[in-house]
């Protein structure tokens, strides 16, 4: 409203009680004020989101088939139906505040795309995955330029090619962000599969991106004029403005920031209002604001910086915020549109074009450079991960007229499709486990004398380093049999949406820690590199696995079947206190342990840490060590002897071997008192039992043969007749020794630890394992407890159990498997 004719002055009309309510009490219905209707749009959508994540998680969907579902249910398509309810919940006046906020959020969660993405990959791409990645772009975008003159409407007003761009970049780029995700789920991230996919989609996307600033400048122009190159140089001159201006400000921010301390709160928000406004400036000259958002995000360094951008956001955005972009799409898109059973029929063949397009184009590329054809195909369908690239490409097209409602609705359907059916595909075509099937050198037993000895300790805390670098010095690395040691440092995964494996290569010195976690690894790393400098023969990869609790094993056995290591040592779940009892560190550990003798492919060794050091020295880096090995007899303890047998190699090692043998008065198992086994009228049958007894026999006698003249070394025999002359033979042992090697005694049943396992608290360690390891029996030394991996079957099928998995149990709970069926290995 005006005063006077010529007056300039203005009355603006505004109610802020339209924002918050007065409350119910006051008669006012929430619905009709901006901030609880916002605050009951994002509580539903986020609380639907988080309800299909559960639902379709036994279906392997990544979580961005939830979010567009979400959006679709809530949406025109489904609820949306119901006029009242859809006037009520999403009227049209709370559009324009869902929206805004959903591009808030998408603004920021593509500025941690950018940061957590790596150029320097791009760098080292080679040229396999350089070519797969515009093979799989190429074919998908004739696609898109044959699907265009069917959809492209005479009453759009439109160009042809603007439409061929956004239909193109829409089927023709593979996300990013989705694609690690789904790599992670199918522990297929560290392999080569997963980096060359990991290096195709990041080509890809950056690709998309220059499409998708292509196609933004077109469609605000609405042809190519003059204004068109404004845009496009524009873009390109606020990238090099980020390069050479931007990206030295924050190095200066990173210098600036003491060694050890964290980022300035000052320059945290410096950064976050840095990202504001360059998706103001890109948003001005007539790009989409997320571009300038996801530029700002690549141009800042990788390292401690960009870790703490993501810990302090991540959460926040990925969680909360972003879903009320895919929300806002669902909400766009009306399915009714799509009509008739041609349209179907469109759509479908578009699906399987689109799919087949991106498989055809990789497994050309795959071909030429030899790679096996089921791995061609597996990428191939990798690489038709969809996510929030498509998702602003069909938007902005929508919002831009250049996309209909029918086009819209039918392009999320594809995008929808496309990325739901790889994850169940990949898995029940691709089998990575038989790549490693041939491998056979997974005990310490069949490790050759003059052959690299691999071995992954895991740790859980740096409290279990000492012991563990104590261990594998005295596992006795030589000129000959040198010892190659994975490391790899096991933490939960917490609030991430993927597990990740970090191999910790050229590690930059001087970088502070960003938290708790990262501390504990740089200890552990720096322990290592200053083990593996200090003592010959032996060398250090440090790696870090970051997984469930739950699955955590299966990163274990993922690193000891792809390095090919035949030993693993894993931290017992309780550790010492200062009273020197057993105390549980945490509950889930036990739950590795358990996971991992069930599903390991090589042998694995249980420590129960008291410390691994001695008060004697014999030289400035080498100190004595007195080590013990019970042998009862089996294939666990079989391979505790040839573990005992090489450290006795190592200088300052003097071993105990005491071997129990069974009294006159002991029944042998199997055995037939009533038969002579002299008359030659009786057959003779070789039992399990008597081959093991050989198997023992014929160990302990090479081993005494090669020993006779070492003085380090005594060997000793106890004839006992039940588990309390047992237990007293044990205690009879001297108290000097720091180190004891025990066999896990699977399948073994033995009258020698009778009434052991009684009151057993960890079964999983075996009788004798189990008592040393209890607090109750006093013990000041550290013991390891070894289990052999028994390999394959006599037929050639694997022998794989699980801690459910049904099968002829022992007294310890374990699966009992002959060992004789497992000797020999499909070498083909």
């Amino acid at each position: 409203m005006v005063y006077g004719k010529n007056s300039t002055d203005a009355i603006v009309c505004y109610s802020p009680t339209m924002i918050t309510t007065l409350g119910i009490w006051q008669g006012d219905n929430p619905l009709d004020y901006s901030l609880p209707l916002f605050i009951l749009q994002l509580t539903l959508i986020v609380l639907l989101t988080r309800i299909l994540v559960f639902v379709l998680k036994p279906f392997r969907q990544p979580r961005v088939i939830s979010e567009i579902l979400a959006g679709i249910i809530l949406g025109p398509s489904v609820m949306g139906r119901n006029k009242k309810l859809a006037d009520a919940i999403f009227p049209l006046r709370s559009v324009m505040i869902l929206e805004t906020m959903a591009n808030v959020g998408l603004l920021y969660f593509l500025f941690l795309v950018g940061v957590e993405m790596d150029l320097s990959v791009i760098r080292r791409t080679g040229k396999k995955a350089l070519a797969i990645a515009v093979a799989g772009m190429f074919l998908p975008f004739l696609t898109g330029i044959s699907f265009s003159y069917f959809l492209l409407q005479k009453t759009q007003v439109v160009r042809q090619g603007t439409f061929i761009l956004f239909l193109g970049a829409a089927l023709s780029v593979t996300a990013f962000p989705v694609l690690a995700r789904i790599l992670a789920e199918l522990k297929l991230l560290n392999t080569e599969m997963g980096r060359i996919a990991m290096s195709s989609a990041l080509v890809n996307d950056m690709c998309a991106w220059i499409l998708l600033a292509f196609a933004i400048a077109l469609a605000e122009t609405r042809s190519m004029t003059f204004t068109c190159f404004l845009v496009i140089f524009s873009g390109a001159a606020f990238v090099v403005f980020c390069i050479l201006v931007v990206r030295p400000m924050i190095e200066w921010i990173i210098d600036r920031t003491p060694e050890g301390e964290n980022v300035s709160e000052f320059y945290i928000c410096v950064i976050l209002t840095g990202v504001m406004i360059c998706g103001f400036i890109t948003d001005t000259i007539g790009t989409h604001s997320v571009f300038g958002a996801f530029i700002f995000g690549l141009v800042i360094p990788n390292g401690p910086l960009g870790a703490t951008l993501v810990d302090k956001l991540e959460d926040f955005v990925s969680g909360l915020l972003l879903p009320l972009f895919f929300a806002i799409s669902g909400l766009k898109t009306q399915i009714s549109t799509i009509n008739g059973v041609g349209t179907w029929a469109l759509l479908v063949f578009v699906i399987v074009l689109a799919c087949a397009g991106k498989i055809a184009g990789t497994l050309i590329v795959a071909v030429y450079y030899r790679m096996p054809f089921h791995e061609g195909i597996t990428l191939g369908i990798l690489m038709n991960s969809k996510g929030l690239v498509e998702m602003i490409v069909l938007n902005v097209g929508k919002d831009h007229k250049v996309l209909d409602e029918k086009a819209f609705a039918m392009m999320v359907l594809v995008t929808l499709a496309m990325t739901s059916i790889i994850t169940p595909t990949v898995t029940s075509i691709y089998k990575p486990a038989r790549k490693y099937g041939t491998h056979k050198r997974r005990t310490i037993q069949r490790i050759k004398q003059d052959s690299e000895f691999k071995i992954l300790a895991c740790i859980h805390s740096p409290k279990n380093v000492p012991t563990i670098i104590n261990l594998l010095e005295t596992s006795n690395p030589s000129k000959r049999s040198p010892i190659c040691a994975y490391v790899l440092h096991l933490v939960e995964l917490t609030g991430r949406s993927s597990a990740i494996l970090i191999v910790h290569n050229n590690r930059k010195t001087g970088s502070q820690p960003l938290n708790r976690t990262q501390a504990q690894s740089d200890h552990i790393i720096n322990a290592f590199e200053s083990f593996e400098q200090e003592v010959q023969y032996v060398t250090v990869q440090p790696l870090t696995a970051i997984s469930p609790y739950s699955t955590m094993h299966e990163d274990i056995c993922t690193v000891a079947e792809d390095k090919h290591v035949a030993f693993i040592i894993i931290p017992f779940h309780k550790q010492q206190a200062v009273d020197g009892k057993m105390e549980v560190m945490n509950p889930a550990f036990r739950i590795i342990n358990q996971n991992l003798l069930a599903n390991a492919p090589c042998s694995v060794g249980i420590l129960v840490d008291r410390g691994f050091t001695s008060s004697a020295m014999l030289s400035a880096h080498q100190i004595c060590h007195h080590v013990a090995m019970l042998f009862f007899g089996g294939p666990d303890d079989r391979e505790g002897l040839a573990y005992a047998w090489k450290m006795s190699d190592q200088p300052g090692v003097n071993l105990t071997v005491m071997r129990f043998i069974p009294g006159d008065d002991v029944s042998e198992p199997n055995s037939e008192s009533c038969f002579n086994k002299d008359d030659p009228r009786v057959l003779t049958v070789l039992t399990d039992h008597d081959k093991e007894k050989q198997l023992d026999d014929d160990h302990i006698n090479a081993f005494r043969e090669k020993s006779k003249d070492d003085e380090s070394i005594i060997y000793t025999e106890k004839i006992v007749s039940n588990g309390e002359q047992t237990l007293a033979a044990i205690r009879s042992i001297d108290n000097i020794h720091d180190l004891f090697i025990v066999g896990r005694g699977q399948g073994m049943t033995s009258p020698l630890t009778a009434g052991l396992t009684d009151w057993s608290e960890c079964p999983e360690l075996g009788a004798i394992g189990d008592l040393l390891a209890s607090s109750d029996f006093g013990a000041t030394y550290s013991v390891l407890v070894i289990h052999q991996y028994v390999g394959m079957g006599a037929h050639g099928d694997a022998v794989v159990g699980t801690p459910n998995s049904p099968g002829k149990r022992n007294e310890f709970g374990s699966r009992m498997i002959r060992q004789e069926d497992a000797t020999m290995v499909n070498t083909s």
